[in-house]
């Protein structure tokens, strides 16, 4: 190659340098600028973001993972946006990331519901840490609210673990949400007993429990005149806490007390009458 040819060469590529500064060196210049000022509203944004989370008191295991997921597709429509600035046809682009994504979700959708229904648990806080529930089957007090499952402790100690999709769409019930509960009782005596010394001794004993509370007042009545009893509905009102000790206590104090009294607790039975006949 002779020196004129490599003058010509050298002119063309100059040539193509000058034309690529020309058609890309504003677009590229606009570009950097553009991810300068939106990175510096991105981290303006996650900021103002993370503001409101703290303000609306969302639980402190989800802030930082939310504030990290806001922050990561902000920073990824930033970078869409900028190689459409610099005239990169981000059709295709998008549409396999989308197919992508796609078959990702369909793969892991129970993973994904879990994900969901953590945050929604995490959000809108049916129960906390520290709550008897009873869901899914099971029940037992909340230790842990984890993104993707809740982790139960029986009252035998026992271990469970729920998936936050069923948990967050199912039925739940909270023991935990109300200060005071219901103790109910169906005591059964037998027939010929009567109402008034069976109800007095009752009120009795319900009386003398502090844990029972005067407002609102127990209730003590008839409830069922039954196949071998007469059951006597019997309903008091406690804290959450002294629910079960209550519960249990009285069952003995009835038990022990009626056989005091005299009063006769009956058992099921059946007369069997035989007729010979000749």
């Amino acid at each position: 190659m002779n020196s004129k040819e490599l003058t010509e060469n050298a002119a063309a590529y100059k040539g193509y340098i000058i034309d690529f500064v020309m058609n890309y060196g504003p677009k590229l210049i606009g570009a950097i600028l553009a991810l300068i000022i939106g990175l510096w509203i991105v981290k303006a944004l996650t900021r103002g973001f993370e503001r409101i989370m703290v303000k609306s008191k969302l639980d402190d295991s989800l802030r930082p993972f939310l504030k990290s997921l806001v922050n990561t597709l902000l920073k990824a429509m930033l970078i869409i946006s900028i190689m459409s600035m610099l005239g990169i046809e981000m059709t295709s682009f998008i549409a396999i990331l989308g197919a992508a994504g796609l078959a990702v979700g369909m793969a892991l959708s129970g993973t994904l519901q879990n994900f969901a229904g953590g945050v929604m648990i995490l959000i809108f806080k049916p129960f906390k840490v520290g709550d008897f529930i009873e869901a899914q089957g099971y029940t037992g007090v909340v230790k842990e609210i984890q993104i993707f499952v809740t982790i139960l402790t029986t009252p035998n100690n026992i271990t469970i673990i729920i998936p936050n999709g069923g948990l967050s769409n199912g039925s739940l019930t909270n023991y935990s949400t109300r200060s005071t509960r219901r103790v109910d009782w169906t005591v059964g005596v037998a027939y010929g007993e009567s109402v008034d010394k069976v109800r007095k001794v009752i009120r009795a004993l319900l009386d003398a429990d502090e844990r029972i509370l005067d407002d609102p007042e127990s209730f003590v009545k008839v409830g069922e005149l039954a196949d071998s009893s007469v059951n006597f509905t019997v309903r008091a009102w406690v804290k959450a806490e002294d629910y079960w000790d209550v519960y249990f206590d009285m069952n003995e104090k009835i038990y022990t007390t009626f056989e005091q009294e005299g009063i006769s607790i009956p058992f099921p039975q059946m007369d069997v009458h035989v007729n010979n006949v000749n």
